[in-house]
């Protein structure tokens, strides 16, 4: 028996690989030749692989490492070498990956049995279980490819499943942050805390930075040659590729940027890229850290008074909460929710994405982020590039392909429910209300606005910040779908007392903005 792991699923303590010694690990290169992917992702995915190969191999595995262009094109030679031999892999959690990897499989004279993927805190019996057959888990509260149960998408296309309820289930049921049946401290969440702007003498601590080794220079030059035309930058790069490494920077984390966490984790600075984020996202996502062994440390901290409770219920919140409610909202809404798109929204992504060409002070950071490091953190991602798309008016499956090429810490599964569901409102599946914003909330989060040279407080007139009319006049285009919405009442009580001569100003300027976006002129 040979146990075939993918690029994510590099954890050396994953169950296949206790009851074989044989490995197989396919590094494929022709995906990205179809898709720019961001160097710097395709770096640590390619650099990541050949590490677990070479731990895999110091543990005693006998492994076979194969490149190719394509899966077929690898598995090909291996089962040459290696007629009608069985596989065993854990389940991907991308729609679709795993009904293709079995024919691929089985038409080379092979069988393919795939099990529990374990590298998430929570399996799909317990999500499902928790969801039922008929509420899909609805409750009050805030808001790679692969296949799992690949079937269930259809069954609910139409269902609707609510984060907090989920987060409070797992606590309960897990016992992290919990005191008997109560939450630690009196309340689930501590959001009303974690929303402040650090002070302008506050700077963040220096970002853990791994330098490159042999192995992951000769991949940045092999991406770099192969994948030269690609966008985003391919330095510097400082993201762990070992599980070694992945474990220093939870220590890092843990020990130096969680007591501030909390606080400013909704906050963006101009020149700051990181803050106190905990920068772990890609390698939980290639298996190199599991869940539980991220959050057991972060509960500790607050357990012998080294970070406040705020800092500590917020990471294990987007941990063990969001993480794995958007794994299991991804498999059951899927393939639906791909092309989903309520809003009827149809604009093309405008070059500033790409280019970073703005004057918009946040989308030109935010932007630059994502070009420099494939990385922003979640604010970034939400409240500034995901906004501006959907008051703008993006389609949500374009804007879905831009976050899946160009984060490194991005799969199918991670982006679509984040992008689709949330970030641009095309489904209510796991959202109640669009999360659009004018510039009142950028202002609000960050140092943007003072430099910028759009008002912020304008709404029309030449130099007015974009982002507020694009905003109302989202509303009045969306008004039908939006204003029964039991969470916008105040929103549209704004709505009401315009008068004709501000939405003619409004509907003007948004067209405006639409128009120089478009010609990347904004």
């Amino acid at each position: 028996m040979t146990v075939w792991l993918l690029g994510d699923q590099l954890s050396p303590e994953s169950a296949p690989l206790a009851a074989a010694d044989r490995v197989l690990l396919i590094e494929a290169h022709a995906f990205a030749d179809r898709r720019p992917y961001h160097p710097q992702k395709l770096t640590l995915v390619f650099s990541a692989m050949r590490h677990f190969r070479d731990e895999l191999r110091e543990r005693g595995y006998e492994v076979t490492y194969l490149r190719a262009e394509t899966f077929g094109e690898a598995l090909d030679r291996y089962f040459a070498s290696n007629p009608g031999d069985d596989l065993v892999g854990l389940e991907s959690p991308s729609h679709g990956a795993d009904e293709r990897r079995r024919e691929l499989v089985e038409s080379r004279g092979g069988s393919l049995t795939l099990v529990e993927n374990d590298l998430f805190l929570t399996s799909r019996d317990f999500f499902d279980e928790w969801a039922g057959d008929g509420g899909g888990g609805d409750g009050d509260g805030g808001d790679g490819d692969g296949g799992g149960d690949g079937a269930s998408g259809a069954a609910d296309a139409d269902r609707t499943f609510r984060q907090e309820q989920w987060y409070r289930h797992v606590r309960r049921e897990t016992g992290i942050l919990m005191d008997g049946d109560e939450p630690v401290g009196g309340a689930w969440n501590y959001d009303d805390e974690n929303r402040e702007t650090p002070p302008p003498e506050w700077s963040p601590p220096d970002v853990p930075r791994f330098e490159p080794d042999e192995t992951t220079r000769e991949v940045r030059a092999f991406v770099e040659e192969r994948y030269g035309d690609h966008w985003g930058s391919a330095e510097p790069f400082v993201w762990p590729v070992t599980r070694e490494a992945a474990r220093q920077a939870l220590s890092h984390f843990v020990s130096v940027r969680l007591p501030e966490f909390g606080a400013y984790q909704d906050a963006m600075l101009d020149g700051e890229w990181a803050l106190c984020h905990s920068l772990l996202s890609a390698a939980l996502n290639l298996g190199l850290l599991h869940p539980r062994e991220v959050v057991e440390p972060a509960v500790e901290a607050y357990e012998s008074g080294k970070a406040p409770l705020n800092s500590v219920e917020g990471f294990v919140r987007q941990v063990i909460g969001w993480r794995e409610f958007m794994r299991h909202v991804y498999r059951r809404a899927m393939p639906e929710l791909a092309t989903a798109n309520q809003l009827d929204q149809t604009a093309s992504l405008p070059p500033l994405y790409w280019d970073g060409d703005t004057e918009m002070e946040c989308l030109s950071e935010a932007v630059g982020h994502v070009r420099d490091r494939g990385y922003a953190h979640h604010i970034e991602r939400l409240m500034v590039l995901a906004n501006f798309a959907l008051v703008y008016g993006v389609d949500p499956a374009e804007l879905n392909e831009w976050f899946h090429l160009g984060f490194v810490d991005a799969y199918h599964w991670v982006t679509t429910p984040n992008v689709v569901g949330m970030g641009t409102f095309g489904s209510d599946v796991l959202s109640s209300k669009p999360y659009a914003g004018s510039a009142n909330y950028i202002d609000g989060m960050s140092d943007y606005c003072g430099d910028c040279r759009y008002a912020k407080t304008k709404t029309t007139g030449e130099n007015a910040c974009p982002f507020n009319a694009l905003y109302w006049d989202f509303l009045d285009r969306n008004e039908e779908t939006l204003r029964g919405t039991g969470r916008m009442g105040l929103m549209y009580s704004h709505v009401d007392r315009k008068s004709d001569d501000e939405w003619d100003a409004i509907r003007e300027r948004a067209a405006e903005v639409r128009e120089r976006a478009a010609d990347g002129d904004l």
